[in-house]
């Protein structure tokens, strides 16, 4: 980041980030991407803000958060076709996007997957491993611990990636959900888990009404629990994933401000 930045770009580039939810802000992504150097411009496409469907001028990256709809329930979600649309001009023109959870399922479907309930809810703290692609990967393969030990991951979902996209790579996965995390070409990544979740927000979820939780069966107490005892690995394990990607979002940067000379 030093030397991008001793080349006269602009020290701050912008990540525009959807957020399709009230209870699913940034949070430790969004903290770690401004430590990073970042600046995260938040679109409430929840609350009425109007979703650019391309990446606007002067942005440097798209981010891609969760929420309790479908990646395909419009009627419930009316913007939803605005953020495929923002995602599939980010993969056209190789812009470093990042999908979570609900944000990964909706870069499937932009880029020709598709997403289906899935055969296991997943709850609270689950673990998740690279593939050999992931290992290798510039961004995943940064994640704490290395080679091919478990990855300790929050997790909130129903629904999952059943068919990847035939530009896809598997990054990510464990037993119970095949898609864990992929890329589309060199700069788009889904993340089925919540990385960017803290203890608090997962036990603020585990105490509200929920359609997975309730048809799950898990107990949301041990749940939440579990994630709390589990907050220093858990940070320990993706800081450094929100670290590579915000490396790669420089890279590009630097990239386009030589290309511009």
């Amino acid at each position: 980041m030093d030397a991008v930045r001793s080349r006269g770009v602009d020290p701050r580039p912008v990540v525009v980030a959807v957020q399709n939810d009230p209870t699913d802000p940034p949070l430790l992504f969004g903290e770690w991407f401004v430590a990073d150097g970042l600046q995260v411009d938040l679109v409430a496409a929840y609350d009425g803000a109007a979703v650019p469907r391309a990446v606007p001028a002067g942005a440097a990256a798209v981010l891609v958060l969760g929420g309790v709809m479908g990646a395909q329930e419009d009627d419930v979600a009316p913007w939803l076709p605005d953020v495929r649309a923002l995602i599939s001009d980010a993969v056209d023109r190789d812009v470093p996007l990042l999908g979570l959870c609900l944000g990964s399922q909706l870069l499937a479907v932009a880029t020709g997957g598709s997403v289906d309930r899935a055969p296991v809810t997943e709850i609270g703290l689950v673990d998740v491993r690279r593939t050999v692609d992931g290992l290798v990967d510039p961004v995943l393969g940064a994640a704490v611990p290395a080679a091919g030990a478990d990855i300790p991951a929050a997790q909130w979902h129903q629904d999952h990636v059943s068919v990847l996209p035939d530009a896809a790579v598997l990054l990510l996965t464990n037993d119970d959900c095949r898609v864990q995390g992929f890329r589309v070409g060199g700069s788009a990544y889904g993340l089925q888990l919540h990385p960017e979740l803290d203890a608090t927000t997962f036990a603020d979820w585990a105490a509200m009404p929920d359609e997975a939780l309730d048809a799950s069966g898990i107990d949301a107490q041990a749940a939440a629990e579990a994630v709390a005892a589990a907050e220093a690995d858990l940070v320990r394990a993706w800081r450094p994933v929100a670290r590579a990607w915000a490396d790669l979002v420089w890279a590009r940067v630097a990239d386009d401000a030589d290309a511009s000379r």
